[in-house]
């Protein structure tokens, strides 16, 4: 289905040049899990209280930083298999000509059940997010505080199939209002946070954080029918996002804490309690998207999303059990809902030359329902690297079974 690899194209390309709200981790967090690791710089982005435990300052350093990156890209399609092939089938169907009534049935009927295979499964999501080089920077003071800045941009665009309704018009012709639904949101991200020691005793520490993280969101929606032969969809969807997105700024607070003692930490975070909103894009809108609960008009709202953590490690944080939950789903700015569990084993050496590794598994229990396996390398104790694919799969026209998502992350940053 040209079409739909069209609309893909169109929206990656758009999405890219920006950013967006990305609900899942990003760089080696991906593979980890949310609890902080003061060996892995970009699990310190979670819980805000994490950037106290990532400066050492036995090594008389007060700073930790970003070099280039994390840099990391995703995609995740629908459970939909040869879906190229199924559209491509309906879209010759809706453009054949009939001679009479009954073979016009005949093409209603096929076409019905194309739609009925397709469901509500058919999309294609891709994201993209980095780090602003150099960012994170942790700075810790000798009085047991901890000041972060961060800057990140990243970007989500979704491509839909609505299935509508098939109808035979009086001239025998098929008619239908399926569409291509396309949703774009970019983020421009600063976040300033601080975290201290806050109690302690022989047995351990407790650190608590909080960040302001000021976003500037872009939002654009488009929709078009299928049987419209006098548009493009691919130049009416780009046009529609770069010319109509609508932006708006807000400001989410988090807030966290962590107990850490020599072999075990649990944590847990509160992230956007304030529930910032931003202005949504308006969109045209006809039968199949009002089935599927598209409105003209929306917002989106960064709801509140509480995580808990707890990990168990060697006193030097070599071998490291992780285990994250999110206790509750929230929805991105294309309306997918996120609600993560995550686990992860790694090991950091301290040596510049064996690699760190790590190894991890998460769901999203919410939503897609999708669980990503995932692995990870440490080298040179600085430039890190992760790959995670989906475990479900779905098939291509050739028959051949494909992961329905994956996700990729390159970053260099300073080593503990």
């Amino acid at each position: 289905m040209k079409k739909l690899i069209l609309v893909s194209s169109s929206l990656f390309s758009t999405a890219v040049l920006a950013a967006m709200p990305v609900n899942q981790p990003v760089g080696s967090s991906f593979t980890l899990s949310s609890a902080p690791n003061q060996r892995a710089l970009a699990t310190a982005l979670a819980n805000p209280a994490a950037p106290f435990l990532m400066v050492n300052q036995e090594d008389d350093d007060n700073f930790r930083f970003g070099i280039v990156g994390p840099l990391g890209i995703g995609i995740e399609m629908g459970d939909v298999s040869d879906l190229d092939d199924q559209v491509e089938d309906l879209e010759d169907i809706l453009d054949a000509t009939y001679v009479d009534t009954a073979a016009a049935n005949t093409g209603l009927a096929e076409a019905n059940e194309i739609l009925g295979d397709i469901g509500d499964s058919a999309y294609v999501k891709t994201s993209l997010s980095m780090q602003v080089p150099f960012m994170p920077l942790i700075y810790k003071t000798d009085n047991n505080a901890a000041f972060t800045l961060d800057a990140s941009i990243s970007a989500v665009a979704k491509g839909s199939l609505l299935a509508g309704t098939v109808s035979v018009n009086g001239s025998d012709e098929l008619e239908t209002d399926t569409s291509f639904y396309a949703q774009t949101a970019t983020d421009l991200k600063i976040g300033f946070g601080y975290s201290q020691a806050m109690w302690q005793n022989s047995h351990g520490m407790l650190i608590g954080g909080a960040k302001a993280n000021l976003h500037d969101i872009s939002l654009g929606r488009a929709l078009v029918e299928l049987d419209d032969e006098d548009v493009d969809a691919g130049d009416a969807i780009s046009d529609s996002i770069s010319d109509d997105a609508v932006s708006s700024t807000g400001v989410g607070i988090d807030l966290g804490a962590v107990w850490v003692s020599h072999y075990y930490q649990v944590g847990v975070t509160f992230a956007n309690i304030n529930e910032p909103e931003f202005d949504g894009a308006a969109v045209t809108t006809n039968t199949a998207s009002d089935d599927y609960g598209i409105t003209a008009s929306d917002k989106y709202v960064m709801e509140m999303q509480t995580t808990i953590d707890a990990a168990v490690s060697t006193k030097g944080k070599q071998v490291t059990l992780g285990l994250s939950y999110d206790t509750n789903a929230v929805k991105d700015a294309v309306g997918d809902e996120y609600q993560w569990a995550a686990a992860s084993l790694s090991y950091y050496g301290d040596s510049h030359f064996l690699p760190g590794i790590r190894i991890g598994y998460r769901q999203n229990i919410a939503g897609t329902e999708l669980s990503y396996a995932s692995l990870g390398l440490t080298m040179f104790k600085r430039l890190n690297i992760d790959l995670a694919v989906a475990l479900d799969t779905v098939e291509d026209e050739d028959g051949d079974e494909l992961p329905r998502g994956g996700y990729f992350s390159i970053g260099y940053d300073t080593a503990f």
